[in-house]
């Protein structure tokens, strides 16, 4: 770096107040103000490295510049320690697609994953060493399932929307693709991956290993649904017969349109199960291309899968989730359930037809992300009826048999992530004034729920190219009012509502500024001592 000089660019000239320039002199130097490149640098990204340093000296007569070669750490965390591949230090031209080398270069980097690392890294693998072949590793996450022969594919489309095989599926990582696959009728039959043996052929290994004796995991056929050819879908009944592409009458049949893997894995990250269902349907003479989708879901052995209402996120439209504590919460061990039929959403009064509160009961509806909603009923009140059964009726309408302590956070919060559930604040309002509250004291009259609101406040979380929804406050509020003692024969209507409000909270990000990131962190009380 002592040798670089990027404002050097008059050539066997002293270019002003550049203090690095070899050109000038201490005649120069006395004319100079300031310099204009003060630090020289190599690669800001190396850990460490050293950097050229120029100032001037005003004080001295006449000024002088002031050289200084320092050791410059990066703080950043993530930095480049040493840099030993030569081939990134200059810049190659890429080979350019054309009409020769155009399919070799798409099995070399069409796949997923592809590595462009040079030859001289590559290890060895004809003498394995011995602690390294009887090795065995248990699934992580995102690692390519291995299958005896290669990875349980996910066709998936690359640079276009044709399907490439080359696609593996990682363990624990849910993915749905759909991509165009070229047929033809007279040779579907050579065609493996309209064929329902391609995907199921092959056993799938428990754990990722070298070894070559390990336990195997056949793909069972879970089920088999038929499309016909105006899209209408049957199930059959005998899925486990295998079904192959055959040709009748210039149409292909048993064509394989779509197939949804199902994995079951244990705790340790075993795989012990593994499952297939297959849409086939008839592909006709015309057709020169066919739409496939796959996909593949896990599930933990000994658990049922959970609905999600995002990744991570909300999803506008989909439901609340919600929960109750659990005993020993929020002590050590203790977390948290979803409510009833496990992870049942926030839930409101469903108004009916006849718009009786007294036959509404126990019609709910769920409370959708995003929407504000509103729904009520009617109470007739008689004379015969009693303050405190109505009051708990009302209440018990209102909220329901069950009302939820927390709400999700997160469209994927989970039960044992006990942060990540928002507690429901609840607060109670009447619409009595205080002449009225006078008359309930010591007049005979009664003060039941008329109302439930419940606000839900929530705020773009994360990054501003992709932000999530996140709930960070649900407030119920429910308002009562009062009802003076009827005379006899008497009847009054009083309307009963339930409501939802939607409330983004997020900051507005500024214009022309950067969005730095937060830490929501709680900081002592003197932490700002003496300042305010």
């Amino acid at each position: 770096v002592a040798k670089l000089c990027v404002c050097d660019l008059l050539v066997a000239q002293c270019d002003v107040n550049c203090c690095c320039d070899p050109d000038c002199s201490a005649d120069d130097f006395s004319l100079f103000t300031t310099c204009s490149v003060p630090v020289v640098t190599g690669d800001s990204r190396l850990c460490s490295q050293k950097a050229a340093v120029y100032s001037l000296d005003v004080e001295a007569n006449p000024p002088e510049m002031i050289f200084k070669l320092i050791d410059q750490v990066n703080p950043s965390i993530f930095c480049i320690h040493a840099t030993n591949y030569k081939q990134a230090l200059s810049f190659s031209s890429p080979e350019m697609p054309t009409s020769e080398n155009f399919d070799r270069l798409l099995e070399q980097f069409g796949s997923a994953a592809f590595s462009a690392e040079p030859d001289s890294w590559n290890v060895n693998t004809d003498t394995p060493n011995a602690s390294d072949a009887n090795e065995t590793h248990s699934y992580q996450y995102g690692v390519p399932i291995q299958t005896v022969d290669s990875f349980l594919r996910l066709p998936s489309p690359v640079v276009s929307s044709w399907c490439s095989d080359a696609n593996p599926a990682g363990f624990l990582v849910n993915q749905a693709t759909r991509c165009t696959r070229a047929v033809s009728v007279e040779k579907c039959g050579d065609i493996q991956a309209l064929s329902m043996l391609f995907y199921i052929n092959s056993s799938i290994l428990a754990v990722s290993t070298k070894q070559l004796f390990v336990f195997q995991v056949n793909i069972t056929v879970q089920s088999v649904a038929v499309q016909s050819l105006n899209r209408t879908r049957t199930l059959l009944n005998d899925s486990d017969v295998l079904r192959l592409p055959v040709i009748l009458d210039e149409l292909c049949l048993n064509t394989v349109l779509g197939v949804s893997y199902h994995i079951t894995y244990t705790d340790a990250g075993e795989i012990i199960e593994a499952a297939a269902s297959f849409v086939l349907g008839a592909i006709n003479k015309a057709a020169l291309s066919i739409q496939q989708s796959f996909e593949i879901s896990f599930t933990q052995v000994d658990t049922k899968p959970v609905p999600r209402s995002g990744n991570p996120g909300y999803v506008v439209g989909l439901p609340v989730r919600a929960g109750f504590r659990l005993q020993g919460y929020p002590f050590p061990g203790g977390t948290l359930l979803a409510n009833a039929n496990n992870y049942s959403p926030l839930t409101i009064l469903q108004s009916t037809s006849e718009q009786d509160c007294l036959a509404a009961q126990g019609a709910r509806t769920p409370v959708l992300f995003g929407y504000n909603m509103i729904s009520g009923c009617k109470l007739r009140i008689t004379e015969a009826m009693k303050c405190q059964p109505l009051t708990q009726t009302l209440l018990d309408l209102l909220k329901g048999q069950s009302f939820p302590e927390y709400v999700a956070s997160f469209g994927n919060s989970q039960a044992q992530d006990v942060l990540d559930w928002v507690p429901i604040t609840h607060l109670h309002v009447s619409e009595q004034s205080d002449s009225e509250r006078i008359y309930h004291i010591f007049q005979s009259s009664c003060q039941i729920p008329v109302s439930l609101e419940i606000e839900v406040k929530w705020t773009k979380y994360g990054s501003l190219v992709n932000p999530q929804a996140r709930i960070v406050n649900v407030t119920a509020t429910i308002t009562t009012t009062t009802v003076k003692q009827l005379p006899s024969g008497r009847e009054r209507t009083i309307p009963v509502t339930s409501s939802v409000v939607f409330t983004d909270i997020s900051s507005p990000a500024e214009p022309g500024y950067k969005a730095w990131p937060t830490i929501n962190a709680k900081l002592p009380f003197d932490f700002f001592f003496p300042f305010v």
